[in-house]
């Protein structure tokens, strides 16, 4: 039963003699009901048959008779009221405490008798001397909460010095001096600041409205992405021999499972985004209830709760990124390329006309180059010489090993570079974490930070992993590239002219940013005393 119907029961079917719901209600001739008993005590006492509402007096008493409709309809409300929450219950309502059976909205409260009164019982501190005297203020739940324990006065300040509400008297002694003003302004300022939260939760609960659908297009992208590569890998193996056959299988695999789990971390995060969603509007509907509350006291004494974030994540500097599923079936054609070079040419070819779209513009750092390490004017060329230059040992520069890196360096996405390797015997390119030691005899692997690829004698060509892996090549590369996926953690080598894939390190976890790395490696008399050129990237046709 709606709280418009109980209000409207409240004013009709209560006897105005024992202020309860009627019970065996008889209608008078005056056409007023009361209960049965009521209006027959009244008359027995009175020793007159007149009406107790409109005075109308009756010259003989009559028979009394049950309305039975009445008394049906003041059942179904008694019956109602079972199933209903109390006066108590509900925000903002406080009911009469003399009240017997239905408890009637109270007026006032009553600082002396602590207690709060409808508007019948009111009606004796309005008319007896002695109440009359007493203080009445509208409303109050829990009145002796709102009491101060030491004065017996009602707390009516809040003291911003202790944070505590306070009486009168209480702002004349211990809280003499301090920074004490009405509670009411007090919870103006609290209503503010709720108001202020109640819009940053729904602004919080649209950004993860807003983040949901984010994922949502994610996983829809990644899976055209998945459905494409996997496409691709289909028309290049179905015309290759049986035994490619297996390796097609193990690409789709990984792709769906790659895409699978994907799919399955957007739904958890989709999850999570919900459940912040219900926290944040659970609270902001708290804050909603209080701020329609007219309770200094109650708004003050779960301000602090209520204007607190409820435990949630962050998000702000959460996007979501789908995997990369590129590549894929590139690797695992290069590994089969000794067998199967004429049918991967096209994906290889693919692939490198996929990454070269990354290209960035690359130039050597001097302040890194080690002091026998001659750059040119433009940056874009560096090359060995005996004579050590008297250049300052500046933290950058590398002190032992003949490198340099770029003074570009990149934390997030994809780039890619060319260098020029031709008539070199030996080698160092990669990438190097900005952290890397660069003093003394430093190590080349990924555990120090390093990521490379080398040459050595002329021919051999190793990637230094650990362990490290001796690698094959068609030919002599003349031009390499490298490519470079952060979110990925993939690091790829291509030899430009056959757009062969030399090398890739997949799996890496990048937590710095990166730079290009480059070493010509000593002249060794002439011998390897061509430069290394950073090249302009001519993207293939």
């Amino acid at each position: 039963m709606s709280a418009v119907t109980c209000m409207l029961f409240e004013e009709h079917f209560l006897c105005s003699i024992c202020l309860d719901v009627f019970t065996s209600p008889v209608t008078i001739p005056c056409g007023h009901t009361f209960c049965k008993n009521c209006i027959t005590q009244n008359w027995r006492i009175n020793r007159k048959c007149k009406c107790p509402l409109c005075k109308k007096f009756f010259n003989t008493i009559t028979e009394l008779h049950v309305n039975i409709f009445i008394s049906e309809m003041a059942a179904q409300f008694r019956q109602a009221l079972v199933m209903q929450p109390t006066d108590d219950s509900k925000p903002g309502l406080v009911s009469c405490d003399v009240c017997t059976g239905i408890k009637l909205k109270a007026l006032k409260s009553c600082l002396v008798c602590l207690s709060s009164f409808c508007e019948t019982h009111l009606e004796r501190h309005q008319t007896v001397s002695g109440l009359k005297r007493h203080k009445l203020v509208n409303p109050l739940y829990n009145l002796e909460g709102r009491i101060c324990t030491t004065h017996d006065e009602l707390m009516e300040l809040f003291c911003r010095t202790d944070q505590a509400c306070v009486c009168q008297l209480c702002d004349k002694s211990e809280h003499e001096g301090h920074d004490v003003v009405p509670l009411g302004e007090e919870c103006k300022g609290k209503k503010m600041e709720l108001a202020k939260a109640e819009v940053k939760f729904d602004q919080m609960i649209q950004d993860r409205k807003l983040k949901i659908q984010e994922l949502i297009q994610t996983v829809k992208h990644s899976k055209e992405a998945a459905d494409k590569e996997a496409a691709n890998g289909v028309y290049v193996f179905t015309a290759l021999t049986q035994s490619v056959e297996t390796s097609l299988a193990e690409g789709i695999e990984h792709i769906k499972l790659k895409q699978k789990t994907a799919a399955i971390k957007a739904e958890a995060l989709v999850k999570e985004l919900d459940h912040e969603i219900s926290k944040l509007m659970k609270r902001s509907s708290e804050v909603k209830q209080i701020l329609q509350s007219d309770d200094p006291l109650h708004l003050i004494n779960n301000f602090a709760f209520l204007n607190a974030l409820p435990p949630i994540k962050d998000w702000t500097k959460s996007s979501p990124r789908q995997p990369s599923y590129e590549g894929t079936m590139a690797r695992a054609a290069a590994r089969l390329k000794a067998t199967l070079n004429k049918g991967t040419e096209k994906l290889l070819e693919a692939e490198l006309k996929r990454v070269q779209q990354y290209a960035v513009d690359v130039t050597l750092d001097p302040k890194t180059a080690h002091p026998k390490l001659i750059l040119s004017d433009d940056g874009k060329q560096v090359n060995h010489s005996d004579v050590q230059m008297n250049l300052p040992d500046n933290p950058e520069r590398f002190s032992y090993r003949v490198i340099v890196l770029s003074e570009q360096s990149f934390s997030s996405g994809r780039f890619y570079y060319e260098v020029e390797v031709r008539g070199k015997t030996k080698w160092d390119l990669g990438v190097a974490s900005g952290s890397a030691d660069r003093k003394g005899q430093i190590a080349s692997s990924p555990e120090a930070g390093y990521w490379t690829l080398q040459l050595r004698n002329g021919n051999e060509y190793i990637a230094l992993a650990n362990p490290e892996v001796v690698l094959s090549v068609r030919q002599r590369p003349h031009k390499m590239g490298v490519f470079v996926d952060y979110e990925e953690g993939l690091i790829s080598f291509f030899d430009v002219d056959t757009t062969d894939i030399i090398y890739s390190f997949t799996g890496c976890t990048f937590t710095d940013k990166l730079h290009p790395f480059f070493s010509p490696c000593c002249n060794d008399g002439g011998d390897n005393s061509a430069p290394l050129r950073i090249s302009v990237v001519q993207k293939m046709d």
